[in-house]
């Protein structure tokens, strides 16, 4: 249905404010847009709706901003290594989350009271392969914490669950990512990423 125009004379909230007269499309309490704003600025009853309505939203939105712009600051004052911390939290959920229902790759407990996200090749020794998705797999705390990785049983793990020639080849690239270096924005693209595989499980 086509809504007719209106005369522009306040109504409801504005009742007694005249208004230009003017017929439009778009009015707030009878008015069109320029008399709605002068009537907030010029009457008393305008005044105290404007505090009502509008400062809030304005407050609020500043709030929101300078909050932005203090954990951009942060954010930009963040080490490689705290990004590359903060990107192995979610990446770590989504390990355990994907091997939900699989016992421990090394040992086969199913019964651990604590797990972890293991790394068959050490996270502090082959950095570019902390975030690899195969290197890294549920592991009970016994396996990853006092045996130190019981690193024999976690390839036999491997193979069970990947296949032989998947475990040779990810040693075969091993030694070329001893030290890989991350940047910042390779490290943030890591966290979101798995921030949002975690969404998707």
């Amino acid at each position: 249905m086509k809504q007719k125009p209106k005369k522009c004379k306040g109504i409801n909230k504005a009742h007694g404010y005249e208004g230009c007269g003017k017929e439009v499309l778009k009015r707030t309490y009878g008015l069109c847009s320029y008399c709605y704003w002068d009537w907030m600025q010029n009457t008393e009853g305008g005044q105290v709706h404007y505090k009502k309505q509008f400062i809030p939203r304005v407050e609020r939105r500043t709030k929101k901003e300078i909050k932005k712009k203090e954990r951009q600051r942060k954010e930009s004052l963040k080490t490689i290594a705290r990004l590359k911390n903060d990107a192995r939290i979610p990446f770590q959920k989504w390990i355990r989350a994907r091997d939900a229902n699989d016992a421990c790759i090394s040992c086969g407990t199913t019964t651990a009271k604590i797990w972890h996200s293991g790394h068959y090749f050490k996270a502090e020794v082959f950095s570019g392969l902390v975030f690899n998705e195969m290197n890294v797999n549920k592991q009970c705390e016994k396996c990853n914490t006092f045996l130190d990785g019981n690193e024999s049983e976690y390839r036999k793990g491997l193979v069970k669950k990947y296949g032989e020639q998947e475990v040779k080849e990810l040693e075969a690239i091993s030694d070329s990512l001893r030290d890989y270096k991350y940047d910042r924005e390779e490290l943030r693209e890591i966290k979101k990423e798995y921030q949002r595989k975690l969404k998707e499980l």
